[in-house]
């Protein structure tokens, strides 16, 4: 008897869940709009992983009482759903009916109740691509705040899902989090800075142990940030930044970060080591982002002419893409440095260079000076042909706001951006593809079971986006005792 009951609470529970998710009124004598949809986020026209998570949207404007979507491929397949705030796709429908199209586009149509009844609107695509992305993204979610913090962490989310997991976060420790970096998204090399009385970089081979290192050493500048790994999982290149932050009186950039003094290094994981250059130490020149080739023979970075010491004129600051030649077998670097993206003649200035990992194409962010773009509303994405050397505007990915810090994806067919086209304040993830040609689709906004909710009552950005090729498989607890401990291995300098 028992059971029966417990059956049959199920199957009521059941229900109103699915009451709750989607389908429960039909729509009917709707008004049928010439115009498409408005909705939030925006994916009209999007191109899209076959294995990413539900694209659940709301309607743009919030009069709407109830949202209505139908996904129809040309095979007569088709998924349903209605939500009062947000249509919430089965995830398992989801997963199949993109499955089914990898390579075709669905047609999406969407109807909305308001209180003078159903509008149907005319319906747009979404391509579904056969390339598919990364396991996940990982992240910090930090207040956009100027002079203090407060809670934040580091933090994991599986694309194909809505699953995200925090990987560290400064309650365990007194201190800030940031500067994650993976070895092309392979999860098992990792580094990761921590800021403040517990200050440390943690590094991690191979799924080894966490180890927490002290990286100023008497013959640089100070700590070790802006990490980025070579392909041979060897070397790590990193900046060393002495940076300050001021606010403008009156323009619409509203802070402006930017460095006294910045050089770069290569750290030799084998050797515990790291290596200078006195190229690479000049004074007279700000160099920072260091990234390495996808080859791991040249090393690209960011310069600009130091600004003299009385000088105050930071919109003045410009920095040219640069390269210099670097020999994995030796760990020497080449005996010149060559300007790969003038910038500076066309009074804009370059930051966060990312090369594409087969070798192709090279990303980076073009503002009007200086190279903390965040905060920059006019800066936007371009992307660099490696074989021609021309650059071109990634029209498809940028906006009317700031894009700014940006990754490929292990295949280099996948890239995360951070925008601001949301609202002008907070940073969130969008996903790009780009195929082989250098052709850049419409970015669409991370997905989330309700996206308007979810966005406006997290009240943080998502701060340096990475890919990741799997699960982190970080060990929390682990971490937080090697960061609470007096012990820090020192970096050797040669």
């Amino acid at each position: 008897m028992k059971k029966v009951l417990y059956t049959h609470i199920l199957i009521g529970l059941l229900g109103l869940m699915g009451l709750m998710g989607c389908s429960s009124e039909t729509v009917s004598n709707a008004k049928q709009e010439t115009a498409l949809p408005q909705i939030y986020p925006d994916y009209l026209g999007v191109t899209i992983p076959v294995n990413i998570a539900p694209l659940c949207f709301c309607m743009a404007d919030e009069t709407a009482l109830l949202v209505d979507a139908v996904i129809a491929d040309h095979h007569g397949n088709n998924l349903h759903c209605q939500g009062e705030e947000s249509v919430d796709f089965d995830l398992d429908e989801w997963r199949a009916l993109l499955d089914k199209n990898r390579g075709d586009s669905l047609s999406v149509t969407v109807s909305a109740k308001y209180a003078d009844g159903w509008h149907t609107y005319r319906p747009f695509s979404i391509y579904v691509s056969p390339d598919s992305i990364d396991y996940g993204i990982c992240y910090r979610l930090i207040a956009p705040g100027h002079e203090v913090w407060s809670k934040m962490g580091i933090y994991e989310r599986d694309l194909s899902s809505f699953d995200e997991r925090a990987l560290i976060e400064n309650t365990q420790f007194e201190g800030c989090v940031n500067c994650h970096s993976f070895n092309r998204g392979n999860p098992a090399d990792m580094s990761l800075h921590i800021r403040g009385p517990h200050g440390a970089t943690l590094l991690r081979k191979d799924y080894g142990p966490v180890t927490a290192y002290n990286t100023k050493t008497d013959q640089t500048l100070g700590l070790c940030v802006y990490p980025y790994w070579h392909p041979s999982g060897r070397y790590i290149a990193y900046s060393t930044n002495v940076t300050k932050q001021t606010f403008h009186s009156a323009h619409p950039n509203r802070i402006e970060v930017f460095d006294d003094a910045s050089d770069l290094q290569v750290y030799d994981v084998d050797k515990n080591e790291l290596i200078l250059s006195p190229l690479l130490k000049n004074d007279s020149i700000y160099e920072t982002f260091p990234v390495f080739s996808a080859d791991g023979r040249s090393l690209y970075f960011c310069a600009a002419q130091a600004l003299p010491e009385d000088s105050h004129q930071l919109d003045s600051i410009r920095y040219n893409l640069c390269r210099i030649d670097f020999d994995p077998s030796t760990g020497r670097f080449g005996s010149q440095i060559d300007v790969i993206v003038d910038a500076e003649a066309q009074h804009k200035s370059v930051s966060f260079p990312r090369p594409s990992y087969d070798g192709h194409f090279l990303c980076y962010t073009l503002s009007d000076y200086g190279q903390f773009s965040i905060w920059h509303h006019e800066a936007d994405l371009y992307l660099l042909d490696l074989s021609t050397g021309e650059s071109r505007s990634m029209a498809g990915a940028n906006s009317e706001d700031t894009e700014s810090f940006h990754n490929w994806s292990s295949s280099s067919r996948w890239m995360v951006l951070s925008s601001r086209r949301d609202d002008g304040l907070f940073t969130r993830p969008y996903f790009c593809h780009v195929d082989t040609q250098g052709r850049v689709t419409k970015a669409f906004m991370l997905p989330q079971r309700n996206p308007r909710r979810f966005y406006r009552e997290r009240f943080l950005s998502f701060n340096v986006p990475d890919f990741i090729t799997g699960p982190t498989r970080f060990d929390s607890h682990q971490a937080s005792q090697a960061i609470n401990a007096e012990y820090r291995k020192n970096f050797g300098v040669r």
